[in-house]
């Protein structure tokens, strides 16, 4: 199987928001590599052993687990450092191996954007496999334009996981999903939106697209770190209405 295809990013901001905490702020991110298209049916059935797919769509149906799992893979294939240590602790990034990844939050909306500020970053029927398509299933990757970075299918078609917590003092080890799906509204397609799920979910719209780049850093890079999701798991005071208490 060939290597996987990446284009170089150059240094850049981005600004993030949180809807609950109501609260805006810039990241500045180092240089790293980000998938030109997410990973195909093809590229994880070949990449993980499990049989053979010429199939071009996104590959779906993976949890934040598997996609982990397939970074870590896809890694020692292309003789690359495994950027994740997996045990029964859970799974720890160390920032400084230079192995295939899952995206922050953070490269991912500044991969995402490629430099525009609206929603969209282009009109959503030319870049984007929505709803308004009127299509039954995923399509192939790079069927429709590119972002000005040159990356496809960031918008629609495939929901994308990245590496942080959704928002870990209501749903816990909830990971974050991005980028919107050949079956969803225009409002749920924007480069702003986030939705989530547990690690070990799968859905069937959701997949992935790998990263790559160190950082001598330490428990933080672009834009995550170990310590602000101590601090975001925090809440006192009596739970908003429609909280569920997470479990001890």
């Amino acid at each position: 199987m060939a290597t996987l295809d990446l284009r170089i990013l150059p240094a850049g901001e981005v600004e993030l928001h949180d809807e609950r905490r109501r609260r805006r702020w810039s990241v500045e991110l180092e240089p790293f590599e980000i998938g030109v298209v997410p990973i195909t049916k093809a590229e994880y059935a070949q990449g993980m052993g499990t049989g053979e797919s010429i199939a071009r769509s996104p590959a779906v149906d993976l949890s934040w687990f598997d996609a982990v799992m397939f970074c870590n893979a896809a890694s020692v294939r292309d003789g690359l450092a495994p950027v994740y240590l997996v045990n029964k602790e859970g799974v720890t990034w160390q920032t400084e191996v230079s192995g295939y990844r899952l995206p922050t939050e953070a490269e991912w909306e500044y991969a995402c954007r490629a430099g525009t500020t609206g929603p969209h970053y282009g009109p959503l029927a030319h870049i984007a496999w929505t709803a308004e398509d009127e299509v039954e299933e995923l399509q192939a990757v790079g069927s429709k334009e590119p972002n000005l970075f040159g990356l496809y299918d960031t918008l629609g078609n495939a929901w994308e996981w990245c590496w942080d917590l959704l928002d870990p003092a209501r749903y816990g080890d909830y990971r974050v999903f991005r980028g919107g799906g050949f079956a969803d509204k225009r409002w749920s397609v924007r480069a702003s939106t986030r939705r989530g799920g547990g690690p070990g979910m799968k859905h069937p719209d959701v997949g992935m697209r790998v990263a790559k780049g160190a950082f001598h850093t330490g428990q933080a890079a672009q834009g995550w770190s170990a310590e602000a999701d101590i601090e975001r798991g925090v809440f006192s005071g009596p739970l908003p209405s429609g909280w569920t208490p997470l479990a001890e």
